[in-house]
């Protein structure tokens, strides 16, 4: 059960849970709307959050597991992160909490491999070293080859295969080594 529904259940806004709790609204928002993931926050929040919604703290860490939201949902997002953040930052980000084996470990192998191209495409655009720790990971691929839906739509709606054939020889190479064809991830508004 998510913190959303609890707080239904409880009758809750954000706003009231945060009076309770005496945590930053902000901080409040940014956990119901998953930017930031309850298991990183401190011992302390999470337990006023589980207190206030009448749930053990462990029940409310497994409640907070995110969901799988679709990968073109993710793959916007995690561009959306390079833009915000820039290119070095989001590198240190990304490395540092080590979500690429987090999607590992969940078999969540479409967003693994596409953050790890990610991480891989800025490090070469920049000149830094490739963080060994994930080279078994890189030797992975997908089963099939992943298209942007604007490029599936287009050859789709235009009945032209080629369509496809030219995103992947326009696709960015790190990228491609997962079998995901990604020709732009600057593109974002």
């Amino acid at each position: 059960m998510l913190i959303q529904e609890l707080m239904e259940q409880k009758k809750l806004t954000k706003y009231r849970l945060s009076k309770n709790t005496g945590i930053p609204y902000t901080t409040v928002s940014d956990i119901c709307n998953g930017k930031v993931q309850l298991e990183k926050c401190t011992a302390e929040t999470v337990y006023k959050v589980a207190k206030e919604l009448g749930v053990s703290m462990e029940k409310l860490l497994e409640s907070s597991c995110e969901p799988r939201c679709s990968f073109e949902l993710f793959k916007s997002n995690i561009c959306h992160r390079v833009k915000e953040c820039e290119d070095i930052a989001f590198l240190r980000e990304v490395l540092i909490s080590d979500e690429i084996t987090l999607y590992y470990e969940r078999r969540w192998y479409p967003e693994c491999f596409y953050l790890l191209a990610m991480t891989d495409y800025l490090s070469r655009l920049h000149e830094i070293p490739l963080c060994e720790k994930y080279n078994t990971m890189r030797k992975g691929k997908l089963e099939k080859p992943v298209y942007p839906s604007g490029v599936i739509a287009l050859a789709t709606v235009n009945e032209d295969s080629e369509i496809k054939e030219l995103s992947v020889r326009r696709a960015i190479p790190e990228f491609l080594r997962h079998n995901i064809v990604e020709v732009e991830v600057r593109d974002v508004v």
